[in-house]
């Protein structure tokens, strides 16, 4: 059996206990997570549970000629890395803290493995200009917004050298990793790369899961005594659903004229 399909396994599995211990108890975050944090936690619990199913399911089905499947699976390897990438910078210490750290490890050296082993002799894959264009645009969005937010946000820390409680990991993950590759995959759709074309639909991936994570949020607020904002949710639930449909158009439509896989050997039977 392929590493890959072993590493996606692994990850689903241990994403699966940590996140289904989250919702059956919500209180292993009492401490740890700001109080009002916690309906977050609990839907991002929620989503990696569908996000563990997923590549677990991608494991077990993807084949060779099914490249789609392993861009979904980058997409929500990357998801993970960010999701947990929070818990391990924001010192979620709790009894779980160790898997916290495996799966944001194994999520993101899975994904250093597979772009290594990304076969750049692949054939060109072909998207229509149109949708390219508009894929490129929608990509740029989320740097656009982010960028000048979050620096806007730190240039008061960096004046007085105050040191928050939380969140700070939101810095750290979207300007050093999230917003480059949402830039970078962007400017390489824009000029018809082949690296771009096959890989923004995983960011996609990565975007959707992560707002919708924010849209239920606030959805679940009333489960933990708290209010649903309006002005959080409608912005949250509309931003994951045009990284949605952006992400099920660039997939559907991208042709990869290469029975070949995306991943070297990653889907040929051992």
């Amino acid at each position: 059996m392929n590493i890959h399909r072993i590493l996606w396994a692994v990850i689903g599995v241990l994403t699966l206990v940590a996140a289904a211990i989250g919702l059956g108890n919500p209180r292993i975050y009492d401490r740890i997570v700001n109080e009002n944090l916690i309906p977050g936690a609990y839907s991002q619990d929620l989503l990696s549970a569908l996000s563990a199913f997923g590549l677990m399911y991608l494991a077990l089905t993807a084949r060779i000629d099914r490249q789609k499947h392993q861009i979904i699976a980058l997409g929500l390897m990357g998801y993970l890395f960010y999701a947990y990438g929070i818990y391990v910078i924001e010192r979620a210490y709790n009894g779980l803290y160790l898997v916290y750290m495996a799966i944001f490890t194994l999520a993101f050296w899975s994904l250093v493995y597979a772009g290594a082993d990304l076969r750049l002799g692949l054939p060109k894959p072909a998207l229509s200009k149109t949708l390219r264009l508009v894929s490129a645009s929608g990509a740029i969005l989320q740097p656009l917004i982010f960028y000048p937010l979050w620096i806007g946000m730190l240039l008061p820390l960096m004046r007085t050298g105050e040191q928050i409680d939380s969140i700070y990991s939101i810095f750290v993950l979207d300007l050093c990793f999230i917003m480059p590759a949402f830039l970078i995959l962007s400017v390489l759709t824009y000029r018809n790369h082949g690296i771009g074309l096959l890989l923004l639909p995983a960011i996609y991936v990565l975007g959707f899961t992560l707002i919708f994570s924010l849209a239920v949020g606030e959805l679940v607020k009333p489960m933990f005594n708290a209010a649903l904002s309006p002005a959080a949710f409608w912005p949250a639930l509309a931003l994951s659903l045009l990284f949605l449909v952006l992400g099920i158009l660039h997939l559907s439509k991208l042709q990869v004229v290469s029975p070949k896989a995306l991943i070297t050997g990653s889907l040929l039977p051992h």
